[in-house]
This record gives structure tokens, C-alpha cells and sequence, in this order.
């Protein structure tokens, strides 16, 4: 393609939370003109989350989900494309993250389940997928992979800046003044939803804590909390990066449903709280996107133990449903130039590095 002609892209996300296809339109070439289309995400039932939670780790009936996962994938673009009134033949490329089901740099193993052949096949549109494994052969941990996104999204802003995406794992980008590469650093935080997710629907039988309803009833167990943070994953300096159960086996006592509920709201926020410590420069207030935003009590979590301006992504006119799905819209039109998709400071990678795996589709003229 020409590096100067903005492409018309779809982006796809199935997230840590695993709860549902997040799919946008972005209108990009790759630097810096960049302009957001419709949006739509297509929910998972209780089945087929039940299906992706069996085979996390790569255990279970891997190959069958994958193909569930492609065609349920194939399915939101085909929605997203008549929804915004559009044919295949008018989009230059797909961005298809795929589920992550492994996630571990430390020995140089990241897995991200999705047939990009299988959904170039359905949708008529080229795909590019498999944008971590570059990353980490090259020695860095493939994750976070959207801070170039925020980076340009928050070129107008003052800075230093944070934006901070709590899914089912938080990360947070850092981005203060300069260029791109002097600019951003960027990590996972710690836990994000997964932990109150899967205590919610252990006790509840609700996939999530629901407005933080459960939170709100229960009170924090400062010495569990402390005891959680002993962890030392939080004084490990960055680059770093989580698997979505790297907290599962830490133990609540036996806390009650509100209370365990409570402890794992401040949990994750303080977490998040921990993370300044690596900043280069404070922040001038936090940016939130992500499953996390929608939950009060964990908002509220934040701005007490942040002490700054905490905002939803939305105040800003951003789609915080949409943005990583448009962040890997943005990152398959950079693939497609050779572009970088991770820094050293956002992953860890020996020197910025492109990456994504390309597959070519019949074009359906349109």
C-alpha cells in the first residue's frame, strides 16, 4: 500500500474478560492521520465462554474452539460491514487479535488462538493476526501492544499522561513528551476484572460483578489486601507482563462473597497505585478504558487511591468498547508498511519491532 494513503480498516478483540468480539472501523495510514468508524461488539454466551475458559493454557479441545472463535470473528465483521453500509471489497485489511490462551514471555511462549486464513476465506478481506509472536521470539514480552495507539491518541493532550486499560489484566501506558520512542513506557499493572469475574460467578453465578453491586455491599480486608500486594510481581520493574491466572492460586481467607468481592476491587487498584513507582514523571491524571470503567466502585477505588483525575475514556470522546479493536486496526495497517508495532519500553523488545502475519483473500469487488 502507500505510505501516505489512509486505508480503510476493520479491527477485531476478544479480550482477557472473554466476554464477547469487539469489532471498529478506523480510517488510517498507519502514522499518525487516523479517524474512528462504527463499532459493534457481539456478546459470547455462557456456553462458548465456558468453551474458551476449558481451554486456557492450551488444554481441552483447542482446535475446535479456535474454529468457533474464527467463526464467531467472521460473523462481527460481516455485521460491522453491513451496519456501516459497506462491502468487503471497500476494507484494506483486518486486524484479528485472536483469544489469548497462554501468555508466557519468561519462556518464550505466547498464544493467541484465531485462523487468520479461515477468516480472510469468510470475510473476503485480507487478515493480518499473530501480532505477538515476533515480539517475543526477539526476546520481549509481546504485551501491552496498544500503546503506539494511545500514543497517537493522546498527542494533543498535555503530558505526561497515563491510560490505563483495565480488561480481565490492567495495563497502563505511560506517555510523557517527545517522540514515540521517548515517549512512552508501557506494562501491565496487575489484575484487572478476571479475578472479581471469576469470584462473581463462583458465588453469584453472574460472569461479572454487575455495577460493582457485590463490591459495594462488602467491606475491604485490609490484611489480605496486604498480603496480596506482597506479590512480587509489583516492585519487578518494567517491561512486564501477565497471563490472565497469574493471580488465580492467591488465597481470600475464606472472605465472604461482599467482602472478597470489596478486597478484589482494591486489590486491583491498588495495584494500579503501585505502578507510579516505575514512572518516569508523575501524570497529570488517568485516563480509563476497558470493562473496568464501567464498574463505580472500582472508579471510585482508583480516584481514592490515585489522589488525581481519574476519567472514563468517553469524557475524552473516545469509544472505550471500541479502542483496542481500533488499536488493532491501527497496528495491522502498520504491519502492512513494516512498521513498528512495540517499542523496548512498551515490551521489552531489543529494538522496535514490526511484526503480524499476513493473509490474503479473494477480493469481492464492491
Amino acid at each position: 500500500m502507500s505510505a501516505d494513503r489512509p486505508l480503510l480498516a476493520i479491527g477485531l478483540m476478544s479480550g482477557t474478560s472473554r466476554d464477547g468480539v469487539d469489532a471498529a472501523l478506523v480510517t488510517t495510514d498507519g502514522r499518525a492521520a487516523f479517524a474512528a468508524g462504527a463499532a459493534l461488539t457481539l456478546p459470547y454466551e455462557a456456553a462458548f465462554r465456558a468453551r474458551l475458559a476449558s481451554v486456557m493454557g492450551g488444554r481441552g479441545e483447542v482446535a475446535g474452539v479456535e474454529r468457533e472463535l474464527t467463526l464467531r470473528h467472521a460473523e462481527a465483521v460481516q455485521a460491522l460491514l453491513r451496519a456501516a453500509s459497506l462491502s468487503a471489497g471497500q476494507v484494506g485489511v483486518v486486524g484479528f487479535h485472536g483469544q489469548t490462551i497462554l501468555h508466557d514471555p519468561a519462556h518464550g511462549r505466547t498464544w493467541q488462538i484465531g485462523d487468520g486464513a479461515l477468516l480472510a476465506e469468510r470475510v473476503g478481506i485480507d487478515v493480518v493476526n499473530d501480532f505477538r509472536s515476533a515480539d517475543v521470539a526477539a526476546g520481549g514480552h509481546g504485551a501491552p501492544l496498544v500503546p503506539l495507539f494511545h500514543g497517537l491518541l493522546t498527542g494533543a493532550m498535555e503530558r505526561p499522561v497515563a491510560v490505563l486499560n483495565i480488561g480481565g489484566v490492567a495495563n497502563v501506558t505511560w506517555v510523557g513528551a517527545g517522540t514515540i520512542e521517548e515517549s512512552l513506557l508501557a506494562f501491565d499493572t496487575g489484575p484487572g476484572n478476571a479475578l472479581l469475574d471469576d469470584w462473581a460467578l463462583s458465588h453469584t453465578g453472574e460472569p461479572v460483578d454487575r455495577g460493582g453491586a457485590l463490591a459495594r455491599r462488602g467491606r475491604v480486608d485490609e490484611a489480605v489486601l496486604a498480603r496480596l500486594l506482597e506479590h512480587r510481581y509489583f516492585r519487578a520493574a518494567p517491561p512486564k507482563s501477565l497471563d490472565r491466572d497469574a493471580f488465580a492460586a492467591l488465597s481470600l481467607g475464606g472472605l465472604c462473597a461482599e467482602d472478597g468481592a470489596a478486597t478484589l476491587v482494591a486489590f486491583t487498584a491498588a495495584s494500579v497505585a503501585c505502578a507510579r513507582a516505575h514512572f518516569p514523571a508523575p501524570v497529570r491524571g488517568w485516563i480509563v478504558t476497558g470493562g473496568g470503567r464501567r464498574n463505580p466502585v472500582l472508579m471510585a477505588a482508583l480516584a481514592e487511591r490515585l489522589a488525581q483525575p481519574v476519567m472514563a475514556a468517553e469524557e475524552l470522546g473516545w469509544d472505550g468498547d471500541a479502542l483496542e479493536a481500533q488499536a488493532f486496526a491501527y497496528l495491522a495497517v502498520r504491519s502492512l508498511q513494516g512498521l513498528a508495532l512495540s517499542l523496548p519500553s512498551t515490551t521489552g523488545v531489543p529494538r522496535p519491532l514490526t511484526g503480524g502475519r499476513l493473509y490474503r483473500a479473494k477480493r469481492i469487488a464492491g
